[in-house]
Formats: structure tokens, sequence, C-alpha cells
């Protein structure tokens, strides 16, 4: 029996919880939360890095989960769309997508909401331009593009006009 493929056994955190789990070596990030840990908002999409879909946040950057060894997760801070606001309380990037018209389908919005949590926290990130370049990498065949970074925007704005008014 080839020993490479004998179960790993890896110590990450999932949204706040920790979890403890044997993983073959060759499983992704994303099989193993869609499979394993059943959270499903993360969605399976080219399964090759270029749609955008599988898109989590490790450590507050945002991660290709489909691209991504669940044993690479070791240790590490992973959050998902489950793990973004409640269904009572909607975070306010969610709350932005639906009052902006950012999504149609939805198939995509996971891993767009999840990508777009990185821009709104980056303050060099400051114009449409920005936001377009930086959310290139997250497909939306339904083509609600301006909607999305319209919510983008709107949340930068809120947050800016927090960060004034702490002044």
């Amino acid at each position: 029996m080839d020993s490479s493929r004998l179960p790993f056994r890896i110590a990450l955190s999932v949204n706040g919880k920790p979890v403890y789990v044997a993983v073959d070596v060759r499983r992704t990030l994303l099989d193993l939360l869609r499979e394993d840990l059943l959270l499903t908002g993360t969605k399976k999409g080219c399964d090759h890095g270029q749609c955008g879909a599988c898109t989590v946040l490790i450590g507050g950057r945002r991660v290709l989960s489909c691209l991504k060894l669940a044993a690479s997760a070791e240790g590490q801070s992973v959050t998902t769309i489950e793990g973004v606001g409640t269904t009572n309380e909607l975070h306010p990037l969610q709350q932005a997508f639906i009052r902006h018209d950012a999504l149609q389908c939805g198939y995509c919005t996971a891993g767009q909401i999840m990508s777009a949590l990185e821009i709104v926290a980056d303050s060099a990130i400051t114009t449409r331009e920005q936001v377009r370049e930086q959310m290139s990498g997250n497909l939306c065949r339904c083509g609600a593009y301006n909607g999305i970074v319209d919510a983008i925007m709107d949340v930068k704005a809120q947050l800016d006009a927090g960060a004034h008014a702490a002044v």
C-alpha cells in the first residue's frame, strides 16, 4: 500500500471552531469543507481555480479552496460564507449585495462575498476600477458585476464614514 495516501491528521479552525480531521494528502480544502464538514456554501465551479466560486478566507486573505490541499491548511483559520453573518443578522456586505441587486442566480455569490471581504478591509483600494481589478478572478455568469462593485463601494463608504465619525 502506498503510504503517501494514508490519512493525514490535521487541526484547523473553521468559522471560529476547532476542527480535527484525517484527510487523504491529495484532498482539496474545498472537498474537505463541502463533503466532510458539510459546509456547502462554498461552491465547486470549475475546480481549476478560474472562477472564484470556491473562495474562502484563510487568515483574512482570500484563497481558492479548490487549489489548496486540505493538509496545507494545518493550523490555519479558515472562514467560509457560513461564518459570515447569520440568518438573523446579515453582514453589511451581504446586506449591500441584496440592496444593490448584486446577485441573480446566486451560485457565485458566496465566492464574490468572500473576495469582497478582503477588498473592503484594504484601505488602499479606493476606486471602482481597483475594485473591478481585484474582483476579476470571480466570475458571474449572470453579469451582476455592476451591482457587485456598487455593493463593495457602498460598504467601503460605510467603513470610511465610521472611521471619520470615530475621530
